[in-house]
């Protein structure tokens, strides 16, 4: 299927929406369980305390400040000015490089881990894959992950139903689109599926903020999003009616491995 010059615009622009809303971004996004990080060991066979890892579309350092409790070595990558602004800010004396995934600033043969959390989705997978293969030592691991909404939870079911209508998308459709297939379409890398569940407990206020800091609200004309916003409200005071709203996500994380050295 080809990609029209009105999509490739689309989606430029939503991939450097965040920098405008780098501090509200970081406020109110969802983190990630240590179920997730377990997980990448598990799979990999190895420890991340003192491994070398490459927080690629590392945004404002939400992996990375959990990759670094588990006692990793990171380096960030990240492209936005606004991102990596925050980034800086929320983790001094954390090394963060300018730059993607499509042309990693770092040498070959130089990471034993790269993870790419919410972010292989704004790379092309016919460099990003090659990219990866280069920098990763023999034997490393690429692990990419994403939060996605729990749809089997009844009120998160019917919230994901009201932005499907409001954008004219599927968006159960797409999180079940998350895998090897998509990630890697050449099918170089022979990707292992994990998915890890969790929830987090956060005032309204902070809900909405969240959903207000995705890519396609942030491209829309702020009226438009305020007025979903406030509908929205409504709506989740009906679930949560003392304004504690329960989020529940599924961690899809997807990795794959370079083959050791001959």
């Amino acid at each position: 299927m080809t990609t029209s010059r009105a999509d490739q615009v689309t989606h430029t622009a939503r991939a450097h929406s965040f920098n405008a809303v780098a501090a509200q971004y970081a406020d109110h996004r969802p983190t990630y369980p240590p179920a997730l990080f377990d997980a990448i060991e598990d799979l990999t066979g190895r420890p991340l305390a003192g491994s070398r890892v490459a927080d690629v579309g590392a945004g404002t350092g939400m992996a990375t400040a959990r990759l670094l409790e588990r006692g990793a070595h990171v380096v960030a990558v990240e492209p936005g000015e606004g991102m990596a602004g925050e980034f800086r800010r929320r983790l001094p004396g954390t090394p963060v490089v300018r730059g993607d995934g499509d042309a990693l600033p770092l040498a070959a043969d130089s990471a034993d881990l790269i993870t790419y959390a919410q972010s292989w989705h704004w790379t092309d997978p016919a460099y990003s894959v090659p990219e990866a293969l280069r920098v990763l030592r023999p034997g490393g691991a690429l692990a990419l992950w994403w939060n996605t909404s729990a749809d089997d939870v009844p009120w998160i079911a019917e919230a994901s139903a009201r932005a499907g209508r409001h954008f004219g998308r599927d968006f159960s459709r797409e999180r079940n689109d998350i895998d090897a297939a998509t990630a890697d379409p050449s099918g170089r890398l022979d990707f292992t599926r994990r998915t890890v569940r969790w929830s987090r407990r956060v005032p309204v206020d902070a809900h909405l903020a969240n959903i207000g800091s995705h890519s396609l609200f942030l491209v829309q004309s702020p009226d438009r999003t305020a007025a979903f916003l406030a509908d929205e409200r409504r709506h989740v005071l009906e679930a949560f009616p003392d304004g504690i709203v329960e989020e529940t996500y599924d961690v899809v994380l997807l990795l794959a491995s370079k083959p050791p050295a001959a």
